[in-house]
């Protein structure tokens, strides 16, 4: 085999990129990005005030200590201790679940309805067409028959 039947790495590289789920894909992360920014203020904006009213509007504050005693730095870093900061992991569980709710409710369950509703609309149509390509056939064949009789026995049968 010679080197020039072979695709060449950018024919295959730019192949690959024109593929349609790439170019979902690079849709969804931009899409993403921007829904995570709203998802983002909505934590800060309505999560952590309710949270607040409980305790702090901040979750990263919340942690228990593994092993005593634990000491924090002014920085906010653990110096003894072993601390598990578990307020960090329910503010990205809520931040996660905020993102798929909006992702869900505000695109895919109406995407799903409307390719439902298009996929109901084409069978009607097809199920119309077909019953009027059958009427009309049985009309042809009405019409025929009825020539026929008018007509009389055929040439051959006297």
């Amino acid at each position: 085999m010679s080197a020039k039947n072979e695709p060449s790495v950018w024919h295959g590289f730019k192949a690959f990129l024109m593929r349609g789920n790439v170019v979902d894909l690079a849709v969804a992360v931009v899409i993403g990005a921007a829904f995570s920014n709203i998802v983002n203020t909505v934590v800060k904006g309505i999560i952590n005030p309710v949270v607040g009213a409980i305790g702090t509007q901040n979750l990263d504050n919340y942690s228990s200590c593994l092993k005593d005693p634990c000491t924090v730095g002014a920085d906010g870093t653990t110096t003894h201790g072993v601390r598990i900061l578990w307020g960090s992991v329910l503010g990205a569980t809520l931040t996660f679940v905020i993102t798929a709710a909006v992702v869900y409710f505000l695109m895919v369950l109406p995407m799903s309805k409307y390719l439902a509703r298009q996929a109901a609309r084409k069978s009607a149509r097809e199920g119309t067409k077909e019953v009027i390509e059958v009427s009309e056939l049985e009309v042809l064949k009405e019409i025929r028959d009825a020539l026929v009789a008018q007509r009389g026995p055929a040439y051959g049968e006297r």
